[in-house]
């Protein structure tokens, strides 16, 4: 008689949980999507503030300087003399107001160096420059 070649084997009764992590892990991700999504999609009627809450102006001021060489202060257009008295009295009030310059790219760049020198003399150092998002 011959022998049977399977009754040599060990069978091995394992689950393979490899599938079973992947569902799991679509599953949580998916999740967290709708959950995301809800969450932002709420409509809610917000109260109204009080008037002072309203009074408080954002700390930061930005100058501009546009092509035709115009400065402007936020948005009221000012000379040099005038923008320096404006910022001495806002640092005399908060001395570490931050300041953006937004300058035309067709300007000098004697314009901006100008601006740049009143606030060194200012001693005002917390400075941004804004430009556009380069598109690739």
């Amino acid at each position: 008689m011959s022998k049977n070649p399977y009754d040599e084997v060990e069978t091995v009764a394992e689950l393979n949980v490899v599938p079973l992590l992947d569902l799991s892990w679509n599953l949580l991700i998916v999740f967290m999507m709708v959950v995301t999504a809800t969450v932002q999609g709420i409509n809610v009627n917000l109260p109204k503030a009080s008037a002072a809450a309203g009074a408080i102006k954002p700390a930061t001021k930005a100058i501009t300087i546009t092509a035709e060489g115009t400065v402007y202060l936020d948005s009221a257009p000012v000379t040099m003399a005038e923008l320096e008295m404006r910022l001495k009295q806002i640092k005399a009030v908060s001395p570490n107001f931050p300041v953006v310059i937004k300058g035309d790219e067709r300007i000098g760049y004697r314009s901006v160096i100008a601006v740049l020198d009143l606030l060194q003399k200012l001693e005002i150092t917390q400075l941004g420059l804004v430009t556009q998002k380069l598109v690739k």
